[in-house]
């Protein structure tokens, strides 16, 4: 490294880990990027350093699926609120669902949600738009105005965005596969849950598991392996949310092994938490898909391990405590916050299962940037990445308190649990976030959108000559020349 080269940065002493090693190194930084990675003698001078001596440097986690809540239910959420958390949390990207107040499934509600991420984001992002039959004419104006991907609502959840119809989700698949953009789908079918919980109802179930009752794993089973055939299909890319059974990692390897580019994510709720919880915690717990049966736990933390899942996610989804400690369970907003608890809940798990940190990154960072067409400006600790960093103590034993938490919401599943992990510093591009378990005020705003670094290999689309476009152009091709 040459004299005159200043960084900006130069973090001595830590453990840096890969998904494939953990070893001991200084990291440099400048102008957001990393500068350099080697022994502390090698680094350049530096105007500021920080001594991460016992603490590990992971590459800050992507989470791909949370519910910022703004605009529109702000009082629930924001953008400034949520990312705080997520700077807590040692996550330095997030992508932000749709189902918002309007939802975002045009260029206008899409640029109005752009102008309040970029105002107020203290870590990077990725904007979602849906997929339905509202936002069918919209794809490609939504595509120009800058979207990390696109979701699709094949059961209800908040907000009751409509799910489309079989019919129109191929048509659909259709017109995003072409553009490269992954689809990433609420994958439960809506006719048999909105038919059971109407059942339910008319019996006068109230309590916390008829929630789980109306959602038995096949509404998800089912949905994935529709999906899966459609993508199959069309070429489109496809990523399976918040995987909650072990009924749906049949259909989701099959779908591997045919060759369809599908991902899929799971949280810690389906791996921490169980329905033997529904007793204790009862409308807080609440979430779509449910927490299941405790037998669903090993089955799904193997498919993480084999590679079955490719990543950890949040399903950040927060409300007040009056929504959440309803006692009727229908009346009970679903979802809760998890942003800012997952990296130090997966890090304990990964310790009391016997995992490696290595595999946590390989879930929490790489996997996601790497899906999402992101990797390596982030998801990876390299000379030339983006210097999104998550500095961690690994043996801090602490209470999670929702009281504490930086997101708007005070009351989750979590509180009064204990972890063994903690983030210490979070750096995004290069600046603190959150340093000494303190926010700096000065990188609110500082984060921005990563759909301009995005770039998704080329896709492999099928049966062009039999979609929904092709046919009745053909149709009108064809009375056109029996006409003449």
């Amino acid at each position: 490294m040459t004299a005159d080269i200043i960084a900006d940065l130069v973090i001595h002493g830590g453990t840096i880990v890969s998904p494939d090693a953990e070893y001991k190194a200084s990291i440099a930084i400048k102008d957001g990027s990393i500068l350099a990675i080697g022994e502390q003698g090698a680094m350049p001078q530096a105007k500021e350093t920080l001594d991460a001596t016992g603490l590990h440097i992971l590459p800050g986690a992507i989470d791909v699926h949370v519910h910022f809540r703004d605009p529109g239910y702000a009082q629930k959420e924001d953008f400034a609120s949520g990312t705080a958390a997520a700077a807590f949390g040692g996550v330095t990207t997030v992508f932000d669902m749709p189902n918002t107040l309007p939802a975002i499934s045009d260029a206008k509600s899409l640029a109005e949600k752009h102008a309040i991420a970029r105002a107020k984001a203290h870590i990077d992002y990725g904007l979602y738009a849906v997929l339905g039959e509202d936002s069918l004419p919209n794809i490609h104006a939504l595509i120009e105005g800058g979207v990390i991907g696109f979701k699709c609502y094949m059961g209800n959840t908040f907000g009751r965005i409509p799910s489309p119809t079989t019919g129109a989700m191929l048509e659909l698949f259709e017109i995003v596969a072409p553009t490269g953009k992954r689809i990433s789908l609420h994958a439960e079918t809506n006719s048999i849950m909105e038919r059971r919980e109407a059942r339910l109802r008319q019996m006068g179930r109230t309590d916390p598991l008829a929630h789980l009752a109306a959602r038995p794993a096949v509404v998800a089973t089912e949905a994935v392996a529709r999906a899966a055939i459609l993508a199959e299909w069309t070429g489109a890319r496809i990523h399976i949310l918040h995987i909650s059974s072990a009924a749906e990692l049949r259909p989701l390897a099959e779908a591997k092994a045919r060759g369809v580019d599908i991902t899929g994510e799971t949280c810690p709720q389906y791996l921490v938490l169980s329905a033997d919880d529904y007793e204790e915690r009862r409308g807080v717990i609440r979430v779509n898909p449910p927490v299941r049966e405790a037998e669903n736990q090993n089955p799904i933390w193997q498919a993480l391990v084999d590679g079955t899942i490719d990543m950890i996610a949040t399903d950040h989804a927060p409300h007040s405590i009056e929504e959440k400690t309803r006692e009727d369970i229908w009346t009970v907003d679903c979802g809760f916050p998890g942003v800012e608890t997952q990296m130090p809940l997966m890090l304990t798990e990964v310790a009391r299962r016997k995992a490696s940190i290595s595999d946590y990154v390989r879930w929490s960072a790489e996997n996601p940037a790497k899906c999402w067409g992101l990797f390596p400006k982030k998801g990876a600790l390299m000379v030339g990445s983006d210097a999104d960093i998550a500095i961690v103590d690994t043996n801090r034993t602490w209470t999670v308190d929702d009281n504490l938490t930086q997101s708007t919401a005070k009351i989750s599943p979590w509180h009064g649990m204990e972890a063994t992990a903690l983030p210490i510093h979070t750096i995004v591009r290069g600046r603190f976030a959150m340093k000494d378990r303190q926010l700096q005020e000065n990188a609110r705003g500082w984060g921005r959108s990563v759909h301009a670094i995005q770039a998704m290999p080329t896709p492999d689309v099928r049966h062009v000559d039999q979609t929904m476009a092709a046919v009745t152009s053909q149709t009108a091709t064809n009375k056109g020349s029996v006409a003449a």
